[in-house]
């Protein structure tokens, strides 16, 4: 079987350019009627009548920016802005700073870029700017608990070390979990025997003592094709998570995986690879699925697929809650901080779909805003 290939891998950020498309926020270009259609480039754009009220360029339920189905395809009209979303939106001040993890960095990317088009269109010049920094998570918290940023973006919760050095610099901070993630195991394209691997398979291959180095020691019936692994780096949440998960144990996986802060690197040393595996994030391996094949996996109740159904229902064993810490001060202090994380609760099941995340259920959103709405109260 011919292993495909493909000449560069998309990073992150143009995942992000992919999903916006032309979304800039220079000003609302369409005529803004309930009902009426506006373009994908004007999505969040609020539009304020002079009669009174405001309209909101909206995605059409039902539609979606990913569907490669006709009638699915995104699409979008204005539709009414509820008066208390309209004062959300008014809100200034200081600039938002963020940081932390790379799986998360594309969802809260998509998040500012949406929340920045509402804030530019009744702010215009005044409008609130957020910055996303990739870290990881771990690096994500060293800023945060010293002070340099307001929201940490975490694929796992705070280490009790780190809450201890937020808590010496007196940082205090509110845990929002935002979204779900699925970690995937991905092998080559070429790989047509490993289709589903157990628990137990994957803890073999990837602990510290491991002596794997061929599929053929994997299972009776696999090729003896070299057995070579990607993954993350040691300062990831995601090596910290895969690690817990597969082998119980947080930072106990065996030394001779090629290792990355960059998934990017993972998905292209997967692709060009016939007997590799690796691991990444859910989003990941629906962004590249031209370049690698996710794996199923067994925890003793059958092959299940990392699918948004799966991880959001708990069957699918290798999946994670995302975060973002929000430092108490930089949310009860300026009003712009409190704003982006309240556009953020409000519409989260959307954000994490247009970024290829998992949404919280109906419920779990509904506890997220409420959560945001309470800090400082």
């Amino acid at each position: 079987m011919t292993i495909r290939r493909s000449a560069t891998v998309i990073a992150p950020t143009l995942l992000v350019a992919a999903v916006l498309a032309a979304c800039g926020g220079s000003g609302v270009g369409s005529e803004a009627v309930a009902g009426g259609p506006c373009g994908r480039g004007e999505i969040f754009e609020i539009a304020v009548l002079a009669g009174g009220g405001a309209l909101r360029c909206e995605l059409v339920e039902g539609t979606s920016l990913h569907s490669d189905d006709p009638a699915r395809a995104a699409r979008f009209e204005w539709r009414e802005l509820p008066a208390d979303e309209l004062e959300t939106a008014r809100a200034t001040g200081p600039n938002v700073r963020a940081d932390g993890s790379s799986t998360l960095a594309p969802m809260m990317t998509v998040a500012a870029k949406y929340f920045e088009n509402t804030s530019k269109s009744v702010n215009g010049g005044d409008a609130v700017r957020i910055a996303i920094g990739i870290s990881g998570t771990g690096g994500g918290f060293e800023k945060f608990c010293s002070g340099e940023t307001d929201l940490s973006n975490a694929s796992r919760p705070i280490k009790d070390e780190e809450a201890s050095q937020c808590a010496a610099n007196g940082v205090e901070y509110d845990e929002l979990r935002v979204a779900l993630d699925g970690l995937a195991v991905v092998v080559n394209n070429s790989n047509d025997w490993a289709k589903c691997l157990t628990m137990g398979e994957l803890s073999a291959i990837w602990s510290p003592d491991s002596t794997i180095s061929s599929w053929a020691d994997v299972r009776q019936g696999f090729p003896d094709e070299p057995l070579r692994l990607f993954g993350a780096g040691t300062d990831s949440g995601t090596f910290d998570t895969f690690s817990e998960l597969v082998g119980g144990t947080a930072k106990a996986l065996r030394k001779d995986v090629d290792t990355s802060e960059d998934d990017n690197v993972t998905v292209r040393g997967v692709s060009e690879t016939a007997g590799g595996m690796g691991y990444f994030g859910l989003s990941y391996a629906v962004e590249n699925a031209d370049l690698v094949h996710p794996v199923e996996v067994d925890s003793g109740s059958g092959c299940t697929e990392p699918s948004e159904a799966s991880v959001q229902d708990g069957s699918y064993p290798l999946a994670r809650d995302l975060y973002v810490y929000a430092k108490h001060s930089s949310v009860v202090d300026n009003p712009g901080a409190r704003a982006f994380l309240t556009f953020l609760a409000r519409h989260s099941a959307q954000i994490a779909r247009d970024a290829l995340f998992v949404p919280l259920t109906d419920a779990e959103s509904a506890e997220l805003l409420r959560r945001v709405v309470d800090i400082g109260s």
